[in-house]
């Protein structure tokens, strides 16, 4: 089984690759009734012990904070810690006046100076990498210690040796939470777009979107041909429907979109062991078409599309010499080039999604030009063993040599929004 795996440039990489395969860490909030604002007084400089982060020391060059706590909820377990240094000997350079239940936040977005140096050890000793936001973390009983207490104004950092502790209270919220930007869109290599539609391939950005170490599908994961609608304990619904889910790791999920799931805007959900997210709304459009065309084949500020040449798909049409890891050759008139693609809609005869396909399939109304001439298409739908991939066998007119051809195509009267060059010779 083949699923999504498609040569492109350099590398056999997933047609749907993870823009980050390491272990990805993130943290809600805790449940805690407390207001605080950082270190120091808070804004109406009443001496309210506000201090929650660890504790600080001066050092005589700088105010020091550390925090070391456990965590639970996801991967082995273990102890996280954090060290944030900023310079000088006066208040917190933190600039949120106050921090809310829920959003009690320390991170490198609150700092104005200084720095937040964060490490994350499972219990077996390994180190995680961390992506994101800082955790949100919360402390209470805080106590300040300079032979004044409660604490005045800005006592940190004005007392040589002032320390602020507080215990750590509560767990870590592992919920999935859908970031509010571009928290969904089609796959990143296919145009990303802010619009789906029903059995096209989707990305999914966030935290707390998985509970483990990242994943992608395997032969064992499907029942027959079926792919599976969770992976990893993550699930996913589109309009209610479950999804087919390809990868997971706590900041990205990959889903083909079921076929039925109807026009217009609907709500996406993540589920994992941690609960569900909130819903995320978006537009769902009865086509959404995009060609295989990844970053990496940007060249020279043009957007290639990813075409090869049959039978072994291992020679490239691209410019001679932009790449010596791959052969690469001009396409020629009468060449036969193939080109991948999703979100182009239902075929004939009908194959639904979330299903290795088996045989040959039709499109209606696929027209693909090159520098505004058209080209034959000796074949449109579905690939033969891939799940809710398009393939395209596509003969190149006679037009005038290039390596910047603009290569335009439509469905019906859907015209594809990419931005798309080839390069021709003669």
């Amino acid at each position: 089984m083949r699923f999504l795996t498609i040569p492109v440039f350099c590398l056999c990489v997933s047609a749907l690759a993870p823009k980050a395969s390491a272990y990805v860490a993130s943290f809600g909030p805790t449940n805690q009734n407390i207001t605080y604002t950082g270190l120091g007084a808070n804004a109406a400089g009443d001496g309210t012990v506000r201090v929650t982060y660890g504790t600080c020391v001066f050092s005589g060059g700088n105010t020091v904070c550390t925090l070391s706590a456990p965590f639970t909820g996801f991967g082995g377990g273990g102890t996280l810690a954090f060290v944030l240094t900023y310079p000088g000997n006066g208040p917190s350079p933190l600039t949120a006046a106050s921090k809310t239940p829920g959003n009690d936040q320390l991170g490198p977005v609150s700092l104005t100076s200084g720095s937040l140096v964060l490490t994350i050890t499972e219990s077996d000793g390994t180190v995680l990498n961390y992506y994101g936001e800082a955790p949100f973390v919360q402390y209470i009983n805080a106590t300040c210690s300079a032979g004044i207490s409660p604490c005045g104004p800005g006592q940190v950092g004005l007392n040589i040796g002032a320390t602020v502790t507080g215990p750590v209270n509560g767990t870590f919220d592992t919920t999935p939470v859908i970031r509010s930007s571009q928290g969904v869109i089609s796959a990143g290599s296919y145009g990303a777009f802010p619009s789906i539609a029903p059995g096209t391939w989707i990305e999914i950005y966030g935290t707390n979107l998985a509970t483990n170490q990242g994943r992608q599908w395997a032969g064992g994961d499907f029942t027959g041909v079926n792919a599976p609608t969770t992976l990893m304990g993550t699930t996913v619904t589109i309009g209610g429907q479950q999804a087919f889910v390809d990868y997971v790791n706590p900041s990205q999920v990959n889903v083909q979109v079921p076929s039925n799931v109807a026009t217009g805007f609907q709500s996406v959900t993540v589920t994992t062991g941690g609960g569900t997210s909130l819903p995320y709304a978006v537009q769902v459009n009865a086509v959404q078409p995009g060609l295989l065309a990844p970053p990496v084949f940007q060249i020279n500020g043009n957007q290639y599309v990813v075409a090869v040449f049959p039978p072994d798909g291992g020679t490239y049409v691209l410019p001679p010499g932009v790449t010596n890891a791959v052969p690469t050759r001009r396409a020629k008139p009468g060449d036969i080039i193939l080109l991948y693609g999703i979100g182009f809609g239902p075929v004939s005869p009908n194959i639904p999604a979330g299903q290795i396909v088996q045989q040959q399939s039709t499109l209606t109304g696929f027209n693909i030009s090159f520098a505004g001439t058209p080209a034959k298409v000796n074949y449109d739908g579905l690939g033969p063993n891939f799940v809710g991939l398009y393939q395209f066998n596509v003969v190149v007119p006679s037009v005038a040599a290039s390596d910047t051809v603009p290569l335009t195509f439509s469905l019906g009267a859907t015209g594809g929004s990419q931005t798309l060059v080839i390069a021709v010779g003669n």
